[in-house]
């Protein structure tokens, strides 16, 4: 029986990249499991105006997804929303910042139909990790606060995008203030420590390791972008794998069994371990 793997945070582009490749990858080198985010929809369909223009990037990203479970010893789930960085584009073409928040409030109804209807495991939303004005930051934080609402009615987590930092303990707050337990909220790109939210550790050994050393959940991630102009970006699709075989030389089994069916349970609802053994 194969040991759960799962690569908590990474993309598939069939449009620009790899797409199943990139899965086949990761399953090649001993990997599981995968939880496939959208591209922002700019990167797959262009400008998006509508919910159709939403509906048409989750729908391609939602295909892929279960092409990939195909190649997989586990399977593969979409999480699906929208990239905090469409407010910027938007606010660029002309929209005020609270005509660019209700656009991508329509868009996280949306992912939120794909999660309450079946195929979507989780939704996606967040707010700028770079420098933004006093509306943008007001009108993104309302995004967010909306996420956790959506995700409180369907009954989902939110892996957020944000800036860095360790102290998220207000945004875990916000999610509990909209009915959303803090342990289904994840800090996506995070370090070994995150306060508040569920960290998502970018797989760098150096915070992997710390992250073994202590009993918090914890999950293990590449962000891999599925870029032709930038392969290996963020990083490998092998690279969770990779991890995963280093930290049980090193000693962390337990760690890493809580990374990949404790930590995945807890947080979605998803059990990694039964279902390899089913197989």
């Amino acid at each position: 029986m194969f040991q759960p793997i799962l690569d908590n945070h990474l993309h598939l582009d069939p449009v620009n990249g790899r797409g199943v490749d990139a899965a086949e990858d990761f399953a090649n080198r001993g990997g599981t499991h995968l939880l496939v985010l959208n591209k922002p929809s700019w990167h797959l369909v262009g400008d998006v105006d509508d919910a159709d223009g939403f509906r048409e990037t989750f729908e391609i990203t939602v295909d892929v997804t279960e092409r990939a479970s195909d190649v997989l010893p586990g399977r593969a789930w979409p999480v699906l929303g929208v990239h905090p960085a469409l407010i910027s584009q938007l606010v660029d073409r002309g929209y005020t910042p609270a005509e660019a928040r209700n656009l991508m409030q329509t868009g996280l109804d949306v992912a939120a139909e794909f999660v309450a209807d079946g195929p979507a495991l989780a939704l996606k939303s967040g707010r700028p990790h770079y420098d933004v004005d006093e509306d943008v930051w007001g009108a993104s934080n309302d995004v967010m606060r909306y996420a956790f609402e959506l995700a409180a009615e369907v009954g989902c987590a939110v892996q957020l995008h944000t800036e860095g930092g360790e102290d998220f303990s207000e945004v875990a707050d916000w999610a509990e203030d909209c009915g959303l337990p803090r342990e289904r909220v994840v800090k996506h790109f995070s370090g070994s420590r995150v306060e508040g939210p569920i960290a998502s550790v970018l797989s760098n050994k150096e915070e992997l390791e710390e992250a073994c050393q202590h009993d918090e959940p914890f999950l293990m991630e590449t962000d891999f972008i599925d870029d032709p102009d930038r392969p290996g970006a963020v990083l490998g699709p092998q690279t969770v794998p990779k991890r995963v075989e280093w930290l049980v030389e090193e000693g962390y089994e337990d760690a890493m069994y809580r990374a990949h069916v404790e930590t995945p349970a807890r947080v979605y609802g998803i059990d990694t371990e039964t279902m390899l053994a089913e197989d």
